[in-house]
């Protein structure tokens, strides 16, 4: 079975950084894409940024310059590299992964991490 571990949440300050790190483990046939999406209290789960396995990334516009997701195929690992934090990115940080299966090779199936918690103070 895969799993997604993520790490690398805390408390930073305002304007402060963190690194996130989601490793994927099990048998990976093939990786689509990976990303990230967060949630805050009492908020909707909402898409931060992925990365395709053409290396194409996207952002959500709140996190566009202070925010980079990168990714390490050896280690079938995803980053986000979180700079210039404010307090409204205080939220509960998901990793996710959409993958092929050997059995289904033109089908994808959503992953989903245990998430990290990240707050900002202000």
């Amino acid at each position: 079975q895969v799993q997604l571990v993520e790490s690398g949440g805390g408390l930073a300050q305002a304007g402060g950084s963190l690194r996130l790190s989601c490793a994927a483990s099990g048998f990976i046939f093939s990786i689509n894409s990976m990303g990230w999406f967060r949630q805050g209290p009492g908020q909707r789960r909402e898409l931060v940024a992925t990365i395709t396995s053409g290396g194409t990334t996207n952002y959500v516009d709140s996190v566009k310059g202070r925010f980079t997701i990168s990714r390490d195929d050896a280690k079938n690992t995803v980053y986000l590299q979180m700079n210039s934090l404010k307090p409204e990115d205080t939220a509960v940080y998901y990793c996710n992964a959409k993958l092929g299966r050997k059995e289904t090779p033109w089908h994808t199936y959503e992953y989903w991490g245990q998430g990290t918690q990240v707050t900002v103070s202000a």
